[in-house]
């Protein structure tokens, strides 16, 4: 494991981004963490470098990223094992071959928007929100936990970029970081306008201007001609 190659540079990005999370306030604990497929020519799927179980993302260092398989979970690089919810990471990453980069928190608004009952799914109210998401959220029921079983995230992983598990926390996708971080920030920016809106709406005895669901469709369908096109010509698919 000590002899698999190591490049501090991106386990930089990876403290870099866990820096960024804490500062907007998605760190709590040791829970939570941040992922990045790096191509590697003895491994078809690439190899994943995150950081171990136990500690958080506010308190990593160098020290404490490790390197995986993508299929298996295999230590390649260190000696802590990662935790539970890595499993997850692996299967977003081995089935979706556009995806490089995974980054799941427990978003305190999210879990408290959802926890309430209040909705039910995340109806859209800015015209950001489709754009740079790309795909529309997915909302798991509590009762499922695709950390601990992988097995029903097939069925949808393909037609999103955004997991939204209900007392839980959010997982959101992206081609490279960056990607993932900043619709982590739309995400947890809609959340909190959706429940600002309930609330004033509900105060006032008046109804919430939510986006109409063909422009919202709209809108994710095209989301790459409108939204990612520079990042199309740049990008270097695996």
């Amino acid at each position: 494991m000590a002899d698999f190659p190591f490049d501090p540079a991106v386990a930089e990005q990876i403290l870099g981004c866990a820096r960024r999370l804490t500062a907007r306030g998605y760190v709590a604990n040791q829970l939570g963490n941040v992922a990045m497929r790096i191509p590697h020519p003895a491994h078809e799927h690439g190899v994943i470098y995150t950081k171990h179980a136990g500690v958080s993302l506010e308190d990593a260092t160098v020290d404490n990223i490790v390197i995986t398989d993508v299929p298996t979970g295999a230590l390649l690089y260190g000696r802590l094992p990662t935790s539970i919810g890595h499993q997850l990471n692996r299967e977003i990453l081995k089935l979706r071959r556009d995806v490089n980069a995974v980054i799941h928190v427990h978003h305190d608004e999210t879990i408290a928007l959802f926890a309430s009952r209040a909705v039910k799914e995340l109806r859209v109210l800015s015209l950001e929100f489709p754009l740079i998401m790309g795909r529309p959220p997915v909302v798991l029921p509590s009762h499922v936990d695709v950390e601990q079983d992988v097995g029903p995230v097939g069925g949808f992983i393909q037609d999103t970029n955004a997991i939204v598990m209900e007392n839980h926390g959010v997982t959101t996708l992206g081609a490279t970081l960056a990607e993932a971080y900043y619709r982590l920030n739309t995400l947890a920016a809609e959340v909190r306008r959706v429940a600002q809106a309930e609330t004033l709406a509900a105060a006032t005895g008046t109804e919430v201007a939510y986006l109409a669901p063909d422009a919202v469709d709209f809108m994710y369908r095209n989301a790459r001609n409108l939204q990612y096109a520079a990042r199309d010509r740049d990008a270097t698919p695996m």
